[in-house]
């Protein structure tokens, strides 16, 4: 192997920066399972974002109520502690406002219309240029991983809501009678998925993104050694550099 091939096997990815929104305002939407998936997934890149004009905001989809393995917390007590900890992690971040919504169990979500319908309705209130959300459709990641239930329901009901459900006038029309218009979003990121083509560079925003989950204390505890290794690890490429990788998805319509 020749130096020059030797030097282009140890770079790291072309990182991306954000999309040119043109004249539209710089919204954007994660949609993530449970409390903790949205940091995991997109946090760098929202922080890194949001400081360059974006306004981001979370929508947690489920409860987050089974997120333990300590048999003294209950529900009634493991929920408003994980919105708690996904609010104090989105203020970290500079996320401009986080969304949980009702009804729907930590382990139990399906595609249904009432999840669909209540996506729409987030999608159609905050009018998001992007959205970035979980893989739906890989159950396996990087051999490693088993891609959550929770998750691939997230994924599945998010890449419909953008379309054709949130873009057709007749999807939701009770919608539209409150005034929550049509939107077409123009851009979807996701992460989770083992061919992705938009690599963000969180190189400088790496340790603000640990910092937020850190801040899912009934999930880390204090952060020991073991997890800062593994976070760290997970996003740092063979240049030293850490990415948040993305398949992105710019809709022709």
């Amino acid at each position: 192997m020749t130096s020059a091939q030797l030097e282009d096997a140890s770079a790291g990815p072309v990182a991306e920066g954000p999309p040119d929104t043109g004249d539209q305002p710089k919204v954007a939407l994660v949609v993530a399972a449970h409390p903790d998936d949205p940091d995991f997934g997109a946090a760098g890149t929202a922080h890194l974002w949001s400081k360059l004009g974006w306004d981001f905001y979370y929508l947690v989809c489920t409860d987050g109520s089974k997120g333990t393995e300590d048999a003294s917390l209950t529900a009634e007590r493991l929920v408003p502690m994980r919105q708690k900890e996904q609010r104090a992690a989105a203020q970290e971040l500079g996320v401009k406002d986080v969304l949980f919504l009702e009804g729907h169990v930590d382990g139990e979500l399906t595609h249904n219309r009432r999840l669909l319908g209540d996506v729409v309705r987030v999608i159609r209130q905050l009018k998001p240029y992007a959205v970035f959300t979980h893989e739906p459709t890989q159950i396996f990641h990087r051999e490693s991983f088993i891609n959550h239930s929770d998750h691939r329901a997230t994924g599945l009901v998010t890449i419909d809501a953008v379309y054709p459900a949130a873009r057709d006038r007749w999807n939701f029309p009770e919608q539209i009678e409150e005034g929550l218009e049509p939107h077409k979003v123009k851009e979807v990121f996701i992460w989770g998925n083992d061919n992705p083509n938009f690599p963000v560079d969180i190189t400088d925003a790496v340790e603000t993104k640990i910092q937020a989950l850190l801040r899912h204390t009934s999930q880390f505890g204090e952060g020991t050694n073991e997890f800062l290794k593994f976070v760290r690890e997970r996003w740092k490429d063979k240049d030293g550099k850490y990415y948040e990788r993305f398949k992105r998805v710019t809709l022709a319509r």
